[in-house]
């Protein structure tokens, strides 16, 4: 009874501490094929202050895409406690006149830690953009889903004294996900954009909220031509 007791606490615990994964915001409409490398930085409230950088590669392909990478960190004494990485893409998958809809796809790997108990995720994000682009300036809609596929659970002596029959190690199924949905804009310059993000979160189940259920993100890209 008392691991089921501890397990559901730390589950409630991660589902109300939960990231929001960002996808990193291009103007497609300021984004020329000459553009090869995108440096990001972004700062900003999920659950907490949280701050980043991020970087794009561009490919040679007909419709614009790019492989992005990156890390964010909550701020705090201990830089490395709470930190998420991401790998993936986003590809432009449509536009009409100035309207453009856009897809992302990526792996997540997270890692929280607390007195009581430190845990690793990995998980996926998916999410759709739809707006109006002019070189110089941009405003969309934008949806995505947040998902925790796996976590490892390791627990401290602290916590372990108080529950000697709690197990460490890799818990299945997932342990929960987070939709998005919110309004970005920005502001394009030659070779940057200056980008602000606002929006709501809800759990899977649409019935709860964590914590802050709000988001909220200042971001820069500077796009180095090749």
């Amino acid at each position: 009874m008392k691991l089921k007791k501890t397990i559901l606490f730390i589950l409630i615990f991660f589902s109300f501490s939960y990231k929001i994964a960002q996808c990193q915001t291009i103007n497609w409409a300021s984004l020329k094929d000459e553009h090869k490398h995108i440096v990001n930085a972004h700062a900003g409230f999920d659950y907490a202050f949280t701050y980043g950088v991020a970087y794009s590669y561009q490919l040679q392909t007909r419709i614009p895409v790019l492989l992005n990478v990156d890390f964010s960190t909550s701020a705090g004494e201990k830089i490395l406690d709470d930190f998420k990485t991401k790998i993936g893409g986003q590809i432009r998958l449509y536009e009409v006149n100035n309207f453009q809809f856009s897809a992302s796809v990526y792996g997540i790997y997270r890692r929280y830690e607390i007195p009581l108990v430190r845990l690793q995720n990995f998980g996926s994000e998916m999410n759709g953009l739809i707006g109006y682009y002019k070189p110089k300036w941009f405003a969309a809609l934008e949806f995505g889903f947040d998902k925790a596929i796996v976590t490892n659970f390791k627990h401290s002596n602290l916590y372990k004294d108080d529950f000697p029959e709690v197990k460490d190690g890799w818990y299945q199924p997932a342990t929960g996900g987070n939709f998005k949905y919110g309004l970005q804009a920005g502001y394009s310059f030659k070779s940057s954009d200056v980008i602000l993000k606002i929006g709501s979160v809800i759990t899977q189940d649409f019935k709860t909220n964590p914590t802050l259920p709000f988001y909220g993100e200042v971001s820069y890209n500077f796009k180095i031509r090749e």
